[in-house]
């Protein structure tokens, strides 16, 4: 092992456990919120009726794939960032930075004008209730318009986090979710000064919550004092930096991609049942992203510290990280499991469940929420992959939770136990797509990784 290099970086040198939970604590808490406003945001849209429920739970590929668009992209900056740091090459870490920004401003606006383009014939598609597709239609015209600031502030945020600046980047999420709590009721029912805007105003909620967040990132950014800054005078495009941007944050966008295309292929099984089962998949959807993808605020407090190490020859450093991410997602998928198990009724009357939705809902929870223990460990192990330089490995282990073996088994499952069959095949999956993880991880320390 080369000689070990000298750096201030915290992540060279405080105790590992300190470190995991002074950087995984802020975005932990952030993507708790983040999440939960998702959540509330459905509660509220259920007020309604729901029809403006199903919608929304029909929207959710799209906005779960436009977020992964920005996941991509500020992941790729993330790790090039931390392992630029990790080699001491801070200028090279402020052209990663500016590649980040301008690539997230070019893609964001095309995302924004694909998603108009589309948005009609995708609702089409799905939803033969003519209520379910005006109100699909109201909500996304608005929606398209969250991905610019979306993008910006989620790519600022990880070039904050790589620096090991965890704060900074839960206040200015913070602050556009309290802004979404707080207009959501508003602008739905028209409370006070303020119209009754319906769907529509949930809708505007989100945008004007992403677009307050980019606005107090870029100040941030670029009027505070930070280890990394953007340099656009004398700017000089790396083709190599954009493939090694892409290539870093490709397997987090895979394992957020994934869940959009997922949730697509489990509406065409449900569609065929009732616009009840679209509606409670919706529901159940985003109190799964409440558990499960709060692990991303661990793996994003985790990545930087693996990628650091990793980079720095730090072998130790970086196993003790691994292990003790792991713990910690594990614990917190057991305790999420187990809210789920016990109560399932509680969490359904949350969105104004009918009778029907409830005779449907509190068994397929419970089934599902099984896998949840295994998905964090899963992912853990991917995130370790990632870090690594071990692309492909993390991206198999990303598609075949969410993809190649998920689907197979939901058509093979639900041939034989019909929409029962539908929610076994989540459990299931998670439970294979562990032990490949498994394998693949008693593979690496073989190699000595």
């Amino acid at each position: 092992m080369a000689k070990e290099t000298q750096t201030e970086n915290k992540m060279a040198y405080k105790p590992i456990n300190k470190l995991i939970l002074s950087m995984s604590a802020p975005p932990l808490f952030s993507m708790f919120l983040q999440y939960s406003y998702n959540l509330v945001d459905s509660m509220f849209v259920a007020k309604i009726n729901e029809q403006a429920l199903a919608a929304v739970s029909l929207s959710f590929p799209i906005t779960t794939l436009m977020n992964a668009l920005s996941v991509w992209i500020g992941v790729g900056v993330n790790v090039l960032i931390a392992g630029y740091l990790g080699q001491n090459k801070s200028e090279k870490a402020n052209s990663a930075a500016t590649l980040g920004l301008l690539l997230s401003v070019i893609v964001g606006t095309a995302v924004n004008i694909a998603v108009l383009c589309i948005i009609k014939p995708y609702y089409a598609a799905f939803t033969q209730n003519s209520e379910i597709f005006e109100y699909g239609l109201t909500y996304m015209k608005i929606c398209a318009f969250m991905q610019l600031p979306n993008m910006v502030h989620i790519a600022i945020q990880k070039m904050l986090q790589a620096t090991g600046n965890m704060i900074t980047p839960m206040w200015f999420q913070i602050a556009g979710v309290i802004f979404n709590f707080i207009f959501d009721p508003l602008l739905i029912f028209g409370i006070g000064p303020f119209p009754e805007m319906g769907i529509a105003g949930a809708a505007l909620a989100t945008v004007l919550g992403y677009t307050l967040s980019m606005f107090i990132a870029l100040i941030q950014l670029f009027f505070t004092k930070q280890k990394v800054r953007p340099v656009l005078k004398g700017y000089h495009f790396e083709l190599q930096m954009l493939g090694q941007l892409i290539s870093y944050g490709l397997p987090s966008f895979i394992m957020n991609a994934l869940g959009s295309f997922m949730v697509n292929f489990v509406n065409i099984f449900l569609v065929k049942y009732s616009d009840t089962a679209v509606a409670f998949f919706g529901a159940y959807f985003k109190v799964q992203q409440l558990i499960v993808m709060t692990v991303n605020g661990l793996i994003q407090g985790c990545l930087p510290i693996m990628r650091f190490n990793y980079r720095a020859q730090k072998e130790e450093r970086l196993w003790q990280t691994f292990k003790t991410g792991t713990l910690i997602a594990a614990v917190m998928m057991l305790v999420g499991t187990i809210m789920v198990l016990c109560f399932p009724s509680g969490i359904l009357s949350l969105f104004s469940a009918s009778d029907e939705m409830r005779s449907l809902g509190i068994s397929a929870m419970r089934i599902m929420s099984l896998g949840f223990i295994f998905s964090g460990l899963s992912t853990m192990i991917a995130t370790f992959e990632q870090a690594t330089d071990r692309i492909v490995p993390s991206m198999a282990i990303q598609l075949l939770r969410q993809g190649i073996l998920l689907v197979p088994l939901m058509w093979l499952l639900n041939h034989f136990l019909h929409i029962t069959g539908i929610w076994i095949a989540f459990p299931v999956t998670e439970l294979l797509v562990f032990i490949m993880s498994v394998i693949l991880v008693k593979r690496c320390k073989e190699f000595d990784l």
